[in-house]
C-alpha cells in the first residue's frame, strides 16, 4: 500500500480527505490555534482513505497534538470521510539514525519512527490497538515518557490575559524568551485556580519550543520532598543532585509546603545556588508572597525574594467573561455572550470554578436536549446561585463583630491601635478571608486602605489562636453562626 506525504495545503482529489479535516479544523479552532498545531502537519494518507498518519518532527510537538488535539482531529476525518479512519502520530527520526531494511522501503519516507497509539473518532487512545495499516519502515517502539512533566495545552497561546495576571503573564513571558537573565528567580503567588500552574507550563512549553535540547523540569514541591527522601533511604544523593543541579529551567510549584522540613530546604537551597551560578532560570510559585512564608528558613526565603515577586489577583469580570468564552470555544460549545456575562457575574472566585460551572451548563443542556440561555444556566446552578444568594459581605462582618465586641463600625476602618479596638478588628479580617471570596488586597481596601499584608498577619494570627484559645474558638463560633444565619 503505498503512503502519499502532503502539507495541509493541497487539495487535490488524491488528498481531498486531509484537506476537507484541515479546512473543517481551520473553522473549529481559533486561528492562532490553528496556525500554531495544524497548519504545519503533513500527513501520510493510504489510498483507501481510511488511515491518516501525521508525522511530527519532534516529541514536544508530538505530545502536544496528541495530548491536545488529536482527539478533535480524529472525529473531524470521521465527520468528513463519513466512516471511523484510523488516525496515527509518528515521530520523524534524527538524520542518520539507520533503520532495518523493509521490502516496502522504497515506497515509503526512511525518516519515521512510530508512536504506537492509535486513536479512534470518539477520541479513545490505545497504545495496543492494531491500526488499519501501517507504514512498512515504521518501527514499534514506544517513546518513553517526556522527562520534563509538562502539559502541552498550557501554553500562553491558551492563557487568557486581564488585569488580574498581566504583570505575572509578561514577566513570564521575558524569562521564557530570555531564561537566566532578568527576574530571576520569579516567584508568583496567589489563591487557588488562578493560573499560576498555567503560567509555568506555559514558560516551560515556550522554551522548549525555542530550544528542544533544554534541560526543563516542572515539579510540586511535595514531589520535591519525595525525591529528597527517597535519596536518603537509598543514599543516591548523587543521582539527585546530578539530575537536579544540571537544570536550564526548574519550575517548581507551591514552595509553601517546604514548612517545617528542614533537610527538604537545605537540598532546595543548594540547588537553588547551583542553578543560579550556572545562570539556570527558577521559577517558583506560592500561595503567599516570600516574606508571608511560615517555617522556612530565612535564607531561603531571602532567596525566594532576591528576583521577581508578583501577585496574581482574581479575575475581574471581562476577563471571566472571556475566560468562559474562551473555555466554550476549546469544547466547540455555544455560549451566548449574555450566558457568559451571568455566569461571570455568580462565580467570582477563581478559574476553576468557572470551568465547573461551564461544564455544569454544558452538561445539562446536553442531558436535556436544551439550548444554552440564562434559564437553563440558572436551572443548571441552582445550587451555586443558592449560596451565592446568601453570600456574606465584609461589610456586614464588620458590623456584626463591632457589635459583638461593643466597638463602633468605624473603627474597623481607622488607624486606632488599642487592644480593644485592634483584636476586634483582626477578628474581622479573619472572618472576611473565610466566609467571603474577597481577595486580601480588597479586604485590606475594605479595612481603611490597609496592606494585603496586615490582612494575611491578622488572618493567620487569628487562625493559630483559635486551635489553642478556646475562649477565642467560642466567639469566632458565635459570629459565624450568627453570619451564616
Amino acid at each position: 500500500m503505498s503512503l502519499v506525504l502532503i502539507p495541509p495545503e493541497v487539495s487535490e482529489p488524491a488528498e481531498a480527505l486531509w484537506s476537507a479535516c484541515v479546512q473543517r479544523l481551520a473553522n473549529e479552532l481559533p486561528a492562532q490555534q490553528f496556525n500554531t498545531w495544524i497548519r504545519p502537519l503533513a500527513a501520510q494518507v493510504s489510498q483507501t482513505a481510511d488511515s491518516v498518519t501525521l508525522v511530527l518532527p519532534s516529541r514536544f510537538k508530538l505530545d502536544c497534538i496528541r495530548n491536545q488535539y488529536a482527539a478533535r482531529i480524529a472525529a473531524a476525518l470521521q465527520a468528513v470521510a463519513g466512516q471511523p479512519v484510523a488516525l496515527e502520530l509518528v515521530l520523524a527520526s534524527r538524520p542518520g539514525v539507520r533503520k532495518a531494511a523493509s521490502p516496502a522501503s522504497s515506497n515509503t519516507p526512511q525518516s519515521l519512527q512510530s508512536e504506537p497509539l492509535w486513536i479512534s473518532a470518539d477520541g479513545s487512545a490505545d497504545a495496543q490497538a492494531e491500526p488499519a495499516f501501517a507504514a512498512p519502515t515504521a518501527a514499534k517502539a514506544k517513546l518513553p515518557e517526556p522527562t520534563h512533566r509538562l502539559n502541552g495545552g498550557l501554553t500562553f497561546a491558551t492563557l487568557v490575559e486581564g488585569t488580574a495576571n498581566r504583570m505575572a503573564r509578561a514577566a513570564a513571558m521575558h524569562v521564557a524568551h530570555h531564561p537566566g537573565q532578568l527576574y530571576n528567580p520569579l516567584f508568583i503567588y496567589g489563591g487557588v485556580g488562578l493560573g499560576k500552574t498555567h503560567l509555568m507550563h506555559a514558560i516551560g512549553n515556550q522554551l522548549l519550543a525555542g530550544r528542544a535540547a533544554a534541560k526543563v523540569l516542572y515539579i510540586h514541591a511535595e514531589q520535591f520532598v519525595t525525591d529528597v527522601v527517597k535519596s536518603y533511604q537509598r543514599k543516591t544523593f548523587d543521582e539527585f543532585k546530578a539530575r537536579y543541579h544540571s537544570l536550564d529551567l526548574l519550575l517548581i510549584d507551591d514552595v509553601q509546603f517546604f514548612a517545617n522540613k528542614e533537610r527538604t530546604q537545605e537540598e532546595f537551597f543548594n540547588a537553588f545556588e547551583a542553578l543560579l551560578a550556572k545562570k539556570s532560570h527558577i521559577v517558583m510559585t506560592s500561595d503567599t508572597y516570600p516574606k508571608g512564608l511560615t517555617d522556612i528558613h530565612e535564607r531561603l526565603v531571602s532567596r525566594f525574594d532576591a528576583g521577581l515577586t508578583v501577585a496574581i489577583e482574581p479575575p475581574e469580570l471581562e476577563m471571566r467573561v472571556a475566560i468562559l468564552l474562551s473555555k466554550a470555544e476549546a469544547e466547540a460549545a455555544a455560549l451566548p455572550e449574555d450566558v457568559a456575562f451571568f455566569v461571570a457575574k455568580n462565580v467570582r472566585s477563581n478559574v476553576r470554578e468557572l470551568e465547573g460551572a461551564l461544564r455544569k451548563i454544558l452538561a445539562y443542556s446536553r442531558f436535556n436536549h436544551k439550548e444554552v440561555s440564562i434559564a437553563l444556566a440558572r436551572e443548571a446552578l441552582r445550587d451555586l446561585l443558592s449560596i451565592q444568594n446568601r453570600q456574606i459581605s465584609v461589610e456586614n462582618i464588620q458590623k456584626t463583630v463591632a457589635d459583638f465586641y461593643k466597638i463602633k463600625v468605624a473603627d474597623m476602618y481607622s488607624r486606632k491601635r488599642p487592644a480593644n479596638i485592634a483584636r476586634p478588628r483582626q477578628i474581622a479580617m479573619f472572618l472576611a478571608k473565610e466566609l467571603t471570596q474577597k481577595s486580601l488586597p480588597e479586604i485590606g481596601e475594605l479595612f481603611g486602605g490597609r496592606d494585603h499584608t496586615t490582612v494575611l498577619h491578622a488572618v493567620r494570627k487569628i487562625a493559630a489562636e483559635r486551635q489553642t484559645l478556646s475562649e477565642l474558638n467560642q466567639q469566632l463560633h458565635v459570629l459565624e453562626q450568627t453570619l451564616k444565619g
